[in-house]
């Protein structure tokens, strides 16, 4: 019950900062997709998790199963498709938006960890990727993105690197009480350029 009013408060706090066009719901939908893809290669986390975490907060109701979530996913623009995509409205985007913050926040102090050895392989002017964790939350993102992703849009590894450390530290500030505003705010300014 508790986690429920907890999730009523913070679904209360992602109201719509205005209206968006139709091009700018794509966009979200490609942050949300590279979000979780940037927590599944660092932490683990599936489909399964994800499911979990959606019971937990009480979002089964847009999240109930992997073919729901994978609907969700797939409407990533930039996702491999067999067919037509599923359109991403603004409740399953605020169940997302939590999702993402539940799973960032159970994984904090991995994040963490990965974004404090960031700073200090750049700060020391080392190859990032030589630090065993690094290293290989970057192979498995880059692995896993270019299974997922349409070829049309794959970005060179050294910009692929870019995005991934981009994102890990993204999901840092995701992972603090209130990342989901922070998160809903970042998928306006994202969507608007």
């Amino acid at each position: 019950m508790k986690s429920e009013i907890k999730v009523s408060t913070a679904a209360s706090d992602l109201l719509l900062c205005r209206e968006l066009a139709g091009g700018e719901l794509e966009n979200m939908k490609t942050h949300l997709d590279l979000l979780l893809l940037a927590l599944e290669a660092l932490t683990g986390a599936g489909s399964e998790d994800t499911l979990r975490a959606a019971e937990e907060l009480g979002l089964t109701a847009m999240v109930g199963d992997r073919v729901a979530l994978w609907r969700l996913r797939q409407a990533n623009p930039q996702r491999k498709s067999s067919g037509g995509r599923k359109k991403l409205d603004v409740e399953e985007a605020r169940s997302l938006v939590l999702i993402i913050c539940h799973l960032a926040t159970l994984h904090h102090s991995r994040i963490r960890r990965g974004v404090s050895l960031l700073e200090q392989m750049t700060q020391q002017h080392k190859d990032p990727t030589r630090a065993a964790l690094l290293g290989d939350y970057i192979d498995q993102f880059s692995n896993t993105y270019q299974e997922r992703m349409d070829e049309a849009v794959l970005p060179s590894p050294e910009s692929l690197m870019q995005l991934a450390f981009k994102l890990l530290i993204d999901l840092l500030f995701y992972s603090t009480a209130n990342g989901h505003r922070r998160l809903w705010l970042a998928l306006f300014d994202q969507a608007a350029s």
